[in-house]
């Protein structure tokens, strides 16, 4: 299992960026940020989409979206690091963070994820992560205030009065 001692914060983590190098989470403090786990070879891989959607639209406002791939969910996140950064780039053209791949469930869960999973959805949905995309919102106090299922669409209604809460 991967500890953390470094602060309370989910953006006191350590975390590598995915081409390498720290991810420096601290850097999104007072910013939303909106966390996903995210997988190339998904049924809901077009939702890089949307994210580049809302990433291009609140980014001035302290907004950002981070994208953690992660291989758990039927292989479907197979790529090295630069794969998946030539897919996301040359397909959707990607140009929020992304970091390292990491296992989001299980005894080699991320601390990333350790802090995550204890927050609930709206249908009151805690612990292990159902599926690829599954989404957090980060306020610019650093704690989780919503949690979204991978269904959810990047711009749903849901997300988006989220988002532009925090941001206001």
């Amino acid at each position: 299992m991967t500890t953390d001692t470094t602060g309370n914060s989910v953006l006191d983590v350590d975390i590598a960026a995915l081409q390498g190098g720290a991810a420096d989470l601290g850097q999104y403090k007072g910013k939303a940020v909106l966390i996903v786990n995210v997988a190339s070879k998904c049924g809901l891989t077009p939702q890089y989409a949307g994210l580049e959607r809302l990433q291009e639209r609140y980014a001035t406002q302290g907004f950002t979206v981070l994208g953690v791939p992660c291989n758990q969910f039927m292989g479907q996140e197979p790529g090295s690091s630069e794969e998946i950064a030539e897919f996301c780039s040359a397909t959707y053209g990607v140009t929020f963070p992304m970091t390292e791949k990491v296992e989001v469930n299980g005894d080699d869960r991320h601390a990333l994820y350790e802090r995550l999973t204890g927050f609930a959805d709206a249908e009151g949905h805690t612990g292990d992560i159902r599926w690829n995309f599954e989404k957090f919102l980060i306020g610019r106090d650093g704690e989780v205030v919503a949690r979204f299922s991978p269904q959810t669409e990047p711009e749903s209604a849901e997300i988006v009065a989220t988002v532009e809460a925090q941001l206001a």
